[in-house]
């Protein structure tokens, strides 16, 4: 009897042990999930809304998919999402142009990168919806994902001239091949020799940590780049467009005046520093003092990781920029702000970029998730209500009539010279094909480097 018990005890005990294992790895693996995949719920909070004017709910109401079989929005296969995505580059359908009129040259252009992060993208769209002077721009929405509730979403805007772009050498489109993930591309943690030994795609070519690519991360500087070059270079609209063009992102959110501080930016830089090419937005930081930084502006060198929010510049800087590309497409790092720092300090005979940045910023940072952010508990309504509350009880402090601006030279972190990157940059198809994408109607070709 007691061999009995024992055995018994002994079953159970491993099979508690094997259930245990089992709940690790599923909790594990939920909190592993991508940040966008945890706050894309359909949850939309009370107090949310409540700051949100009614008429501009809709841009937050969520939609059931359509699922059935005989749906015809939704591009069954890679193949068509491809050809949706030519067509649409393509055709350069500006939305709205019968009602808000044409491009000028001079009109303000907001360039917005967008990956899968549908919830924040409903809110930085409300915020747009409630700028003063929106219905003068164009809103050029830069998709590395196709999807049709993201696009219907999009086009569903009413208060201001639209246009979507569709990077298309993206990790969907490619899923298996260069710029995606190649079957035969080395894997990240190989070490030199053993890459070697597998003959593995651009073997011979690490980054400077000695790992080798990862698409996820590559991806967003190539988008950045395709995007910018596609905005400038390649649009019929902006073949003559010698206005301002502000860089979004999904996960932002702009306060009412934005556009408003914009146009006194440019008149303030015109007067006390036109050596300014880049204007600032948005800055990072944990409490604004808006009481005290409403209409102040500071000038700085700029710095990629305080001054990349609600960047703004035109294309005489993006020609000074283009004449630099080898050092953007060539310089190990991942990241296209820490790139553009690069080429900013690697200017003969120039200045680093000089920028003119809001004290109190007009642009907001709502992203809780995503490639850098790897939170749990990943809930946008409480960053978003946080924003939408400061913006509500410091009305009385927008729309100022001047600005005051003051020089900083930035302390030694911030003028610290980069010596080398961030890594993630150092396959010779990423930077040849970064290259590439400076030349008009450009096909991608097939990159592979055996060792």
């Amino acid at each position: 009897m007691p061999r009995i018990k024992y055995a018994t005890i002994l079953r159970v005990l491993v099979i508690l042990g094997l259930f245990c294992v089992w709940l690790q790895i599923m909790v594990s693996s939920g909190l592993e999930r991508d940040g966008e995949e945890l706050m894309n719920g359909n949850d939309t909070s009370e107090q949310v809304l409540a700051l949100v004017p009614q008429e501009l709910h809709k841009y937050l109401t969520v939609h059931p998919r359509n699922n059935t079989a005989n749906s015809t929005d939704l591009p069954k296969n890679i193949t068509e999402i491809r050809r949706a995505i030519k067509r649409y580059n393509d055709a350069q359908t500006i939305y709205n142009e019968d009602i808000y009129g044409p491009v000028l040259n001079d009109t303000v252009i907001i360039a917005i990168q967008v990956h899968t992060r549908l919830t924040y993208l409903r809110h930085l769209i409300v915020s747009l919806a409630q700028a003063r002077d929106i219905e003068r721009t164009l809103l050029v929405f830069s998709h590395d994902y196709y999807d049709e509730e993201i696009n219907n979403l999009v086009r569903t805007i009413d208060f201001t001239k639209v246009m979507q772009i569709f990077y298309p050498y993206s990790i969907q489109t490619h899923p298996n091949e260069f710029p995606g993930v190649d079957p035969n591309d080395c894997p990240r943690d190989a070490k030199f020799e053993q890459a070697i030994k597998l003959k593995c795609n651009n073997a011979l070519h690490p980054d400077l940590h000695g790992h080798y690519r990862e698409a996820k991360y590559t991806q967003t500087k190539h988008h950045w780049w395709w995007k910018a070059n596609r905005i400038f270079n390649q649009l019929q609209c902006t073949a003559s467009h010698t206005g301002m063009v502000v860089f979004l992102e999904e996960d932002h959110y702009v306060a009412e005046d934005f556009l408003h501080v914009l146009n006194l930016m440019r008149t303030t830089a015109d007067k006390t520093c036109p050596q300014c090419e880049l204007l600032s937005l948005g800055t990072y930081l944990k409490t604004y003092q808006y009481h005290a930084t409403a209409d102040k502006v500071e000038i700085t060198p700029w710095h990629s990781s305080i001054h990349n929010m609600g960047m703004v510049f035109n294309r005489t800087v993006w020609n000074s920029i283009m004449s630099l590309q080898d050092q953007f497409c060539e310089y190990d790092d991942y990241n296209w702000d820490y790139s553009l720092l690069h080429l900013s300090q690697n200017r003969k005979g120039r200045e680093k970029f000089k920028v003119m940045m809001c004290k109190g910023p007009r642009v907001f940072h709502i992203g809780e998730c995503g490639l850098h952010h790897k939170k749990s508990n990943c809930n946008a309504n409480l960053v978003i209500s946080k924003v939408q509350k400061l913006l509500q009880t410091t009305k009385h402090l927008l729309y100022p009539k001047r600005l005051t601006a003051s020089i900083n030279p930035g302390g030694a972190k911030h003028n610290k010279k980069l010596v080398k990157g961030n890594g993630g940059w150092g396959d010779r198809r990423d930077q040849e094909m970064c290259t590439n994408m400076t030349k008009i109607d450009r096909q991608l070709k097939k990159y592979v480097y055996f060792a």
